[in-house]
Protein backbone atom coordinates (compact mmCIF):
# COMPACT_ATOMS: atom_id res chain seq x y z
CA UNK A 1 0.00 0.00 0.00
CA UNK A 2 1.50 3.36 -1.22
CA UNK A 3 1.08 6.50 1.03
CA UNK A 4 1.62 10.05 -0.05
CA UNK A 5 2.27 13.07 2.67
CA UNK A 6 2.97 16.31 2.19
CA UNK A 7 4.66 19.18 4.41
CA UNK A 8 3.44 22.88 4.27
CA UNK A 9 4.05 25.83 5.77
CA UNK A 10 5.31 29.46 5.89
CA UNK A 11 9.17 30.70 5.23
CA UNK A 12 11.11 29.04 7.97
CA UNK A 13 8.78 26.97 9.17
CA UNK A 14 10.76 24.24 10.04
CA UNK A 15 8.73 21.98 7.40
CA UNK A 16 12.01 20.81 5.37
CA UNK A 17 13.52 19.56 8.74
CA UNK A 18 10.55 17.83 10.04
CA UNK A 19 10.15 16.11 6.22
CA UNK A 20 13.20 14.84 6.93
CA UNK A 21 13.01 13.39 10.68
CA UNK A 22 9.94 11.63 9.63
CA UNK A 23 11.86 10.04 6.98
CA UNK A 24 14.01 8.39 8.72
CA UNK A 25 11.65 7.26 11.61
CA UNK A 26 9.35 5.75 8.80
CA UNK A 27 12.99 4.47 7.06
CA UNK A 28 13.52 2.87 10.77
CA UNK A 29 10.27 1.32 10.72
CA UNK A 30 11.24 -0.43 7.56
CA UNK A 31 9.10 1.21 4.68
CA UNK A 32 10.46 2.85 1.75
CA UNK A 33 10.40 6.11 1.40
CA UNK A 34 10.79 8.51 -1.34
CA UNK A 35 11.44 12.15 -0.49
CA UNK A 36 11.15 15.05 -2.64
CA UNK A 37 10.15 18.79 -3.04
CA UNK A 38 8.83 21.49 -4.83
CA UNK A 39 9.44 23.34 -7.00
CA UNK A 40 12.15 21.14 -7.57
CA UNK A 41 12.57 17.59 -7.56
CA UNK A 42 13.58 16.85 -11.14
CA UNK A 43 16.33 17.73 -13.03
CA UNK A 44 13.67 20.32 -15.33
CA UNK A 45 12.19 20.80 -11.85
CA UNK A 46 15.37 22.32 -10.46
CA UNK A 47 16.46 24.39 -13.28
CA UNK A 48 12.86 26.19 -13.26
CA UNK A 49 13.27 26.41 -9.34
CA UNK A 50 16.23 28.55 -9.64
CA UNK A 51 14.11 30.62 -11.66
CA UNK A 52 11.43 31.02 -9.75
CA UNK A 53 13.57 31.50 -6.58
CA UNK A 54 16.41 33.75 -7.59
CA UNK A 55 15.27 36.39 -10.05
CA UNK A 56 17.45 39.38 -8.82
CA UNK A 57 16.34 42.66 -11.46
CA UNK A 58 13.50 41.17 -12.95
CA UNK A 59 9.92 40.99 -12.54
CA UNK A 60 7.42 37.98 -13.11
CA UNK A 61 3.62 38.03 -14.03
CA UNK A 62 1.67 36.27 -11.39
CA UNK A 63 0.08 34.17 -13.92
CA UNK A 64 3.68 32.87 -15.43
CA UNK A 65 4.83 32.05 -11.80
CA UNK A 66 1.37 29.97 -11.71
CA UNK A 67 2.11 28.30 -14.97
CA UNK A 68 6.10 27.57 -14.01
CA UNK A 69 5.17 26.11 -11.11
CA UNK A 70 2.51 23.95 -12.78
CA UNK A 71 5.09 22.79 -15.10
CA UNK A 72 7.58 21.52 -12.15
CA UNK A 73 4.23 19.71 -10.53
CA UNK A 74 3.53 18.24 -13.91
CA UNK A 75 7.09 17.01 -14.37
CA UNK A 76 7.57 15.87 -10.47
CA UNK A 77 4.51 13.81 -10.93
CA UNK A 78 5.35 11.97 -13.51
CA UNK A 79 8.50 11.43 -12.60
CA UNK A 80 8.48 10.89 -9.18
CA UNK A 81 5.61 10.78 -7.52
CA UNK A 82 3.45 8.89 -9.24
CA UNK A 83 6.05 5.87 -10.39
CA UNK A 84 7.31 6.13 -6.58
CA UNK A 85 3.21 5.70 -5.31
CA UNK A 86 2.76 2.55 -8.20
CA UNK A 87 5.65 0.80 -6.28
CA UNK A 88 3.35 0.93 -3.01
CA UNK A 89 6.20 3.34 -1.64
CA UNK A 90 5.48 6.22 1.14
CA UNK A 91 6.02 9.75 -0.96
CA UNK A 92 6.88 12.41 0.98
CA UNK A 93 6.68 16.12 -0.69
CA UNK A 94 8.01 20.05 0.86
CA UNK A 95 4.95 21.87 -0.45
CA UNK A 96 3.01 20.62 -3.29
CA UNK A 97 -0.75 21.73 -4.87
CA UNK A 98 -1.43 23.30 -1.77
CA UNK A 99 1.36 25.77 -1.80
CA UNK A 100 0.14 26.94 -5.21
CA UNK A 101 -3.73 27.32 -4.02
CA UNK A 102 -2.16 29.42 -1.02
CA UNK A 103 0.47 31.71 -2.58
CA UNK A 104 -0.74 31.98 -6.32
CA UNK A 105 -4.36 31.86 -5.21
CA UNK A 106 -5.09 33.13 -1.86
CA UNK A 107 -2.33 35.82 -1.85
CA UNK A 108 -1.17 36.88 -5.24
CA UNK A 109 -5.17 37.01 -5.93
CA UNK A 110 -5.51 34.33 -9.06
CA UNK A 111 -8.71 32.76 -9.79
CA UNK A 112 -9.05 29.77 -7.10
CA UNK A 113 -11.09 28.38 -9.87
CA UNK A 114 -8.22 28.50 -12.28
CA UNK A 115 -5.68 27.32 -9.65
CA UNK A 116 -7.88 24.66 -9.02
CA UNK A 117 -8.73 23.30 -11.83
CA UNK A 118 -4.58 23.56 -13.13
CA UNK A 119 -3.50 21.61 -9.76
CA UNK A 120 -6.18 18.84 -10.87
CA UNK A 121 -5.21 18.56 -14.54
CA UNK A 122 -1.39 18.50 -13.52
CA UNK A 123 -1.55 15.93 -10.44
CA UNK A 124 -3.91 14.02 -12.64
CA UNK A 125 -5.95 14.10 -9.90
CA UNK A 126 -3.02 12.45 -7.53
CA UNK A 127 -3.86 14.12 -3.80
CA UNK A 128 -2.06 13.46 -0.63
CA UNK A 129 -3.59 11.45 1.91
CA UNK A 130 -2.32 13.71 4.61
CA UNK A 131 -0.93 17.26 4.31
CA UNK A 132 1.02 19.02 8.05
CA UNK A 133 1.12 22.63 7.85
CA UNK A 134 3.87 23.53 10.19
CA UNK A 135 2.50 26.83 11.62
CA UNK A 136 4.62 29.80 13.44
CA UNK A 137 4.42 33.26 13.79
CA UNK A 138 5.52 34.78 10.34
CA UNK A 139 8.48 36.85 12.27
CA UNK A 140 9.95 33.73 13.75
CA UNK A 141 9.58 31.89 10.23
CA UNK A 142 11.39 35.13 8.63
CA UNK A 143 14.04 35.46 10.86
CA UNK A 144 15.32 31.56 10.34
CA UNK A 145 14.76 31.61 6.43
CA UNK A 146 16.95 34.90 5.90
CA UNK A 147 19.33 33.39 8.64
CA UNK A 148 19.67 30.36 6.15
CA UNK A 149 20.54 32.11 2.94
CA UNK A 150 24.04 32.07 1.49
CA UNK A 151 25.54 35.55 0.60
CA UNK A 152 28.85 34.11 -0.86
CA UNK A 153 29.15 34.32 -4.25
CA UNK A 154 27.44 31.03 -5.93
CA UNK A 155 26.05 30.52 -2.55
CA UNK A 156 21.98 29.78 -1.59
CA UNK A 157 19.77 33.23 -2.32
CA UNK A 158 16.65 31.38 -3.29
CA UNK A 159 15.13 34.67 -1.26
CA UNK A 160 12.78 35.82 -3.77
CA UNK A 161 9.59 34.63 -1.47
CA UNK A 162 11.69 36.34 1.98
CA UNK A 163 12.23 39.51 0.53
CA UNK A 164 8.27 40.13 0.44
CA UNK A 165 7.22 42.24 3.28
CA UNK A 166 5.85 40.69 6.67
CA UNK A 167 2.49 41.43 5.57
CA UNK A 168 2.75 39.02 2.55
CA UNK A 169 3.77 36.52 4.91
CA UNK A 170 1.01 36.65 6.95
CA UNK A 171 -1.47 36.53 4.47
CA UNK A 172 0.45 33.44 3.33
CA UNK A 173 -0.18 31.95 7.17
CA UNK A 174 -4.24 32.69 6.67
CA UNK A 175 -4.33 31.60 3.54
CA UNK A 176 -2.83 28.14 5.16
CA UNK A 177 -5.24 28.17 8.56
CA UNK A 178 -8.14 29.10 5.90
CA UNK A 179 -7.45 25.99 3.57
CA UNK A 180 -7.34 23.65 6.46
CA UNK A 181 -10.77 24.78 7.99
CA UNK A 182 -11.75 23.63 4.19
CA UNK A 183 -10.28 20.46 4.70
CA UNK A 184 -10.12 19.25 7.52
CA UNK A 185 -10.13 15.47 7.57
CA UNK A 186 -6.62 16.07 5.27
CA UNK A 187 -4.89 18.71 6.55
CA UNK A 188 -3.13 19.03 10.45
CA UNK A 189 -2.16 22.09 11.39
CA UNK A 190 1.30 21.56 13.85
CA UNK A 191 2.45 23.86 16.47
CA UNK A 192 5.90 24.81 14.52
CA UNK A 193 7.10 27.37 17.57
CA UNK A 194 8.22 24.75 19.87
CA UNK A 195 11.27 22.53 20.28
CA UNK A 196 11.81 20.09 17.28
CA UNK A 197 11.73 16.49 18.87
CA UNK A 198 8.37 17.78 20.37
CA UNK A 199 7.04 18.66 16.73
CA UNK A 200 8.36 15.44 15.52
CA UNK A 201 6.68 13.07 18.19
CA UNK A 202 3.36 14.97 16.82
CA UNK A 203 3.73 14.52 14.04
CA UNK A 204 4.86 10.70 14.36
CA UNK A 205 1.87 9.90 16.80
CA UNK A 206 -0.70 11.52 14.02
CA UNK A 207 1.33 8.87 10.88
CA UNK A 208 0.74 6.13 13.08
CA UNK A 209 -2.92 5.29 12.23
CA UNK A 210 -2.14 5.98 8.37
CA UNK A 211 0.80 3.15 8.48
CA UNK A 212 -1.23 0.85 10.34
CA UNK A 213 -2.73 -0.32 7.20
CA UNK A 214 0.24 -0.92 6.01
CA UNK A 215 2.10 -2.68 8.98
CA UNK A 216 5.31 -1.95 10.93
CA UNK A 217 8.18 -3.41 8.12
CA UNK A 218 10.80 -4.09 10.54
Amino acid sequence: MSLFITFEGVEGSGKTTQMEMLKEHLEWKGFQVVSTREPGGTELGEKIRAMLLNIEGQTITHWSELLLYAVCRAQLVNEVIKPALLDKKIVLCDRFADSTVVYQGYVRGLSLEAVTSLNKWVTEGISPAVTFIIDCPPEIGLKRALARIDTRPGGNKEDRFERENIEFHKKIREGYVRLAKQEADRIKIINGDRDIPVIHKEICGIIEKYVEAIGDRR
